[in-house]
């Protein structure tokens, strides 16, 4: 692959530009990858609206009907429900792992078997979360496990 970094001060803001033979996986990750480092999540903390960059997310999970985003340092609750945040970060890494909880798969670090066929998964700060049985063969798929 051939990278290029060109300058140009008159643009307001970056721009991507991807030249390729054809759309293959490596190229769509790279794509999901840019759209996700723009992306933010709009929740509260403590009464106060904050604004956190998805990437930095790293699950949300849905409590007594309230939809939580957990960041290494924070946790913000989320005006949306669980789906139409699936839908919203489909295209950014997200996914779902249990009835309850999506998880953004850049942000795990390993997978180990767990009981009842489950698996259990450690994120990148070392906090392990439970991927169901429904959605273990799917992770697995994802991650190349």
């Amino acid at each position: 692959m051939k990278i290029e970094i060109e300058t140009d001060r008159s643009l307001a803001e970056p721009e991507v530009l991807l030249r390729c033979a054809a759309v293959d996986e490596s190229i769509a990750a790279i794509v999901a990858s840019l759209r996700m480092h723009d992306r933010r999540l709009n929740g509260t903390v403590q009464g106060e609206t904050c604004a956190v960059p998805a990437g930095e997310i790293l699950y949300i999970e849905s409590i007594d009907g309230r939809c939580f985003a957990y960041s290494a340092t924070t946790v913000l609750e989320m005006p949306l429900r669980l789906i139409e945040l699936e839908e919203r970060l489909a295209d950014a890494h997200f996914v779902r792992i249990a009835k309850n909880c999506l998880v953004n798969l850049c942000r795990i670090a390993g997978l180990k078997p767990y009981v009842g066929g489950r698996l259990l998964a450690r994120l990148d700060n070392n906090e392990e979360i439970v991927i169901s049985r429904k959605y273990a063969s799917a992770i697995k798929k994802l991650l190349g496990a």
